[in-house]
């Protein structure tokens, strides 16, 4: 038996003694070291329908068995394992839309991410699992997730050299998404937010400035800000239409805001078409990441560009999901939290 963090509702997090799942002929079997908790498991609304389920799909660890067949992994290799995996043949995979595979969508880690040991089947196995290099740690292997969704994001939005890049809401995701930016070109990034720590840990991580729109209106702020230019893109981090209509206030003719995170369902955003088009301004989602994405998100990370150092804050066993869960549904004090086993 092992333990996983299981949630019920969004306030129901359960720590519950679990079979250690079989390993088939093609599978492998993976001790957990870390996982992380993704703002995506507390947007209330998205986790509930799931429920119940076992949270997390940030895992990183140590190959403990492999099936028999099983010839391109052994025991004690260290690992990241995607909790999706694209088939890499159908037409959707040839055009690189991975997230809109059908095997992609249909893929998954067995039994969650917040448990002792993780099932990676086959097709995770083969098509999005990653072996660690030496001296990267569990707690930077954990960021190759999230760091992908990031890289996904910003390769749609197409940041040039010496682009202003203003991002709204500093949560671990919007940090990341600063920090990339700069390594993309960016000439200046902006932050936005109105908790004053995550302000602060925005400069420290090498935000050009910052604006708490607490104190003062967005668009005025990038206005003032960039001498009437605005920002040729704008990552609309949070998961509300307020965002987005906040970064289509603050954007430059002819730039680019990145949705990338969901709103919430019955959410509407009233748009002119006329003011998008004759202004050259491009509504870019970016949802997830697939294998490509990963395999940068390492490289970046083998390089430093982002480091568990600079931007987890905390840090819980497993016992303490939920209280971990609570902390990142708090959206305050803190960036990122991980379960460390």
């Amino acid at each position: 038996m092992m333990k996983a963090a299981k949630l019920y509702s969004f306030d129901d997090i359960r720590i519950e003694e679990v079979p250690v799942p079989e390993v088939g002929p093609k599978d492998a079997l993976m001790r957990t070291r870390a996982s992380g908790i993704c703002s995506g498991d507390v947007m209330k609304w998205y986790i509930e329908k799931k429920a119940p389920l076992v949270l997390g799909h940030e895992p990183a660890g140590e190959i403990v068995e492999v099936g028999k067949e099983v010839t391109i992994f052994k025991p004690g290799d260290r690992v990241f394992a995607h909790h999706h995996a694209p088939c890499f043949t159908c037409r959707r995979c040839r055009r690189g839309d991975y997230v809109q595979c059908d095997t992609w969508r249909k893929t998954n880690i067995l039994p969650g991410g917040i448990s002792e040991y993780i099932l990676i089947p086959e097709i995770n196995l083969k098509n999005d699992t990653l072996t660690l290099p030496d001296g990267m740690s569990y707690e930077d292997a954990v960021l190759i997730e999230p760091l992908a969704c990031v890289i996904k994001g910003l390769k749609r939005a197409r940041i040039r050299k010496g682009d202003t890049v203003l991002v709204i809401g500093l949560g671990f995701m919007g940090v990341l998404n600063g920090i990339l930016a700069k390594k993309y070109g960016a000439g200046r990034v902006i932050g936005a937010d109105s908790v004053p720590y995550r302000l602060n840990k925005a400069k420290a991580l090498g935000f050009d400035g910052v604006i708490d729109v607490s104190k003062i209106n967005l668009r005025e702020a990038v206005n003032d800000m960039t001498s009437g230019d605005m920002a040729e893109v704008v990552v609309a981090a949070p998961n509300s239409r307020e965002a987005l209509a906040d970064g289509l206030s603050a954007v430059s003719d002819g730039g680019a805001v990145l949705m990338f995170s969901p709103v919430r369902p019955g959410e509407m955003l009233t748009i002119d078409p006329n003011g998008l088009y004759f202004r050259d301004i491009s509504l870019i989602t970016s949802y997830s990441c697939g294998p490509t994405d990963t395999a940068d998100a390492l490289e970046m990370i083998e390089q430093g560009v982002v480091r568990a150092r600079d931007v987890v804050t905390h840090r819980f066993p497993i016992e303490k999901t939920a209280e971990a869960y609570r902390l990142t549904a708090e959206a305050g004090d803190s960036l990122k939290s991980l379960i460390v086993f």
